[in-house]
């Protein structure tokens, strides 16, 4: 490959949460965060982390080339992005998502898709009202919802007997006449499930959104994580009322790791909504761009980033091969739909847990103890699930599951 991802990286003493800290679920129920290195774990193993969604590879070369050459004009005052940051995006979701007429008036900055989701809220709903999701959730969107005195109505999502993860339209339509719902949050690819949806599901949320007027709120930021033979579909491009009616969030902070430096945008097509929540979105007098996060979006929405994306999902590729077939060969009792996009997975340790007379807790205490640094999936709305990172070199995903099937899934 022309980039480095097998480069094993010592992160420890550079702000790292991923390798620097550690939740730990105690008997009690509660999960304490402990530092890194406090942790008790094997003597002649070290940590291997695979819990928060952050990657375990170097900067892609054109971010860094992108913020050396900023750094060399040594001021840094008040600023208004450039016209290439705008171009930077539209030339990206045109070539990687097919997307055409989108404009720089269309595009937003937000300094997190999280923190963009709840304006977008406070633009659609009152403190009180009821929001569609999908179960298994996202972590984010349970915490803040609920910290804004939203109430969450869950549809779950449904494993076919391919082991892929549907929508229940049925379901969905029966909950949002019942519960008078008229907001969706929407999560394409889905986190945590890694789910890619496919055109004709995207259509038939468009028609049922369409039917009862229920605005959606989408979650794009794992769009340019997804295998091969998937393709992410923009779901303001399914139709023109849904392109009138969503407002969409992105990021690069996921697809080339750069959340610690804070940048992200939204895209509103619908003028009359574009102005409503630019309304919304001002009212914590600091959502502002950051000027080296300008640069360093600019230089991942390039060329040379378009070469490096295409290697990383070819090493995700590899990572989630390798990890699905392991867990179906050795670990019996473990279940896992195969995410066609995204870097995690969702074991479902349902059954494991039952064979073997033991919770979830000491489970990920026991792989914690050897090293390896898994995610609480209940949190997520999976009630025995575990969410696990592959977003490491491969080695370090092959050095990972040899322990777990050597001290703690097979023992």
């Amino acid at each position: 490959m022309k980039y480095d991802f097998t480069t094993i990286m010592d992160r420890y003493n550079q702000d790292a949460i991923a390798v620097e800290y550690v939740h730990v679920p105690q008997e009690d129920g509660t999960a304490p965060t402990i530092p890194a290195n406090e942790l008790k774990i094997q003597e002649g193993l070290d940590l291997i982390p695979m819990w928060v969604a952050d990657m375990n590879f170097p900067t892609c070369p054109s971010i860094l080339e992108a913020m050396e050459t900023r750094l060399q004009h040594r001021a840094f005052g008040y600023f208004k992005p450039r016209p290439e940051y705008f171009e930077s995006i539209i030339h990206w979701h045109q070539v990687r998502h097919g997307v055409v007429g989108l404009k720089p008036e269309h595009i937003g900055y937000e300094n997190g898709v999280l923190g963009g989701v709840m304006s977008a809220m406070q633009l659609f709903c009152a403190p009180g009202d009821k929001v569609l999701l999908h179960s298994p959730t996202y972590i984010g969107f349970t915490k803040s919802l609920s910290n804004y005195g939203y109430q969450l109505v869950h549809s779950p999502l449904k494993l076919d007997e391919q082991g892929i993860w549907r929508m229940d339209f049925a379901d969905m339509e029966q909950k949002i006449v019942k519960e008078n719902i008229h907001t969706m949050i929407f999560c394409s690819p889905h986190n945590p499930s890694g789910r890619v949806w496919e055109k004709e599901e995207l259509e038939t949320l468009a028609a049922l959104c369409e039917k009862y007027d229920v605005k959606v709120i989408c979650d794009e930021i794992w769009s340019d994580i997804v295998r091969a033979e998937y393709h992410h579909i923009p779901l303001q491009m399914v139709n023109d009322w849904m392109k009138n009616n969503t407002i969409a969030f992105y990021a690069p902070s996921k697809t080339f790791n750069l959340a610690g430096l804070v940048g992200s945008y939204h895209i509103i097509y619908n003028k009359t909504l574009s102005d409503r929540y630019a309304k919304y979105a001002s009212l914590s007098h600091y959502n502002s761009m950051n000027v080296l996060s300008m640069h360093a979006s600019i230089g991942a929405y390039s060329q040379v980033g378009m070469e490096w994306c295409d290697e990383l999902n070819q090493v995700l590729a590899t990572n989630v091969d390798y990890a699905y077939s392991f867990i179906q060969e050795h670990f019996q009792g473990v279940k896992l739909s195969k995410p066609q996009g995204t870097y995690m997975l969702f074991l479902d340790c349902t059954e494991w847990c039952k064979q073997h007379d033991m919770t979830v807790d000491a489970l990920m205490r026991k792989g914690i103890e050897y090293g390896v640094i898994w995610q609480d999936g209940r949190p997520f709305h999976g009630p025995n699930h575990i969410r696990m990172n592959l977003a490491l070199p491969t080695s370090r995903v092959q050095e990972a599951f040899r322990r777990l099937d050597q001290y703690v899934l097979n023992v």
